[in-house]
């Protein structure tokens, strides 16, 4: 009996795992840039952090509850995980440990100097960073800190109600 328990409990350990495994998809500059150059409706909320940054892992909870939240206004959450893309694992781990459910990219550029002012020419490159961009306008703010949910509503509010 216990040796089906245990075959049980592998077999669980096995497809969480494979779950985790499509929750995060490595990409490259020119794939960041397209999606924030992106035209199309509603606003996207660029979060950029890491699993070693304790800040950013503090402002998490903030990015999943305004995503559902604003949801029906068109506006998509999307963090950029900024680890080492050989870390993908421990990523997903953390994904699933902290039960995320927005969209989570791993930017596999190492050489930050040459990647950040693409991003926003005022980022130093220091993390938590998030960037708000409403696709079908030039309209976009840029934060380099850790926020509160108020600010990060304030931040969406702000751009929801341009034209």
């Amino acid at each position: 009996m216990s040796k089906i328990i245990f075959c049980f409990c592998f077999f669980i350990a096995l497809c969480v795992n494979a779950l985790a495994q499509d929750k995060v998809e490595v990409i490259k500059m020119d794939a960041l840039e397209s999606l924030i150059h992106d035209t199309s409706e509603g606003i996207k909320v660029i979060n950029f952090w890491a699993t070693w940054c304790a800040p950013c892992i503090k402002e998490l909870p903030h990015f999943e509850k305004v995503g559902k939240d604003y949801a029906k206004k068109g506006v998509e959450v999307i963090l950029i995980s900024l680890d080492f893309a050989e870390k993908k694992e421990k990523v997903e781990q953390f994904i699933n440990r902290k039960s995320l459910t927005s969209k989570v990219l791993l930017l596999d550029e190492i050489d930050y100097n040459s990647w950040i002012n693409k991003v926003d020419q005022r980022w130093s490159g220091a993390i938590p960073a998030t960037l708000v961009v409403k696709g079908n306008s030039k309209h976009r703010k840029f934060v380099e800190k850790e926020l509160q949910e108020g600010e990060l509503r304030q931040l969406i509010d702000e751009l929801v109600d341009q034209q």
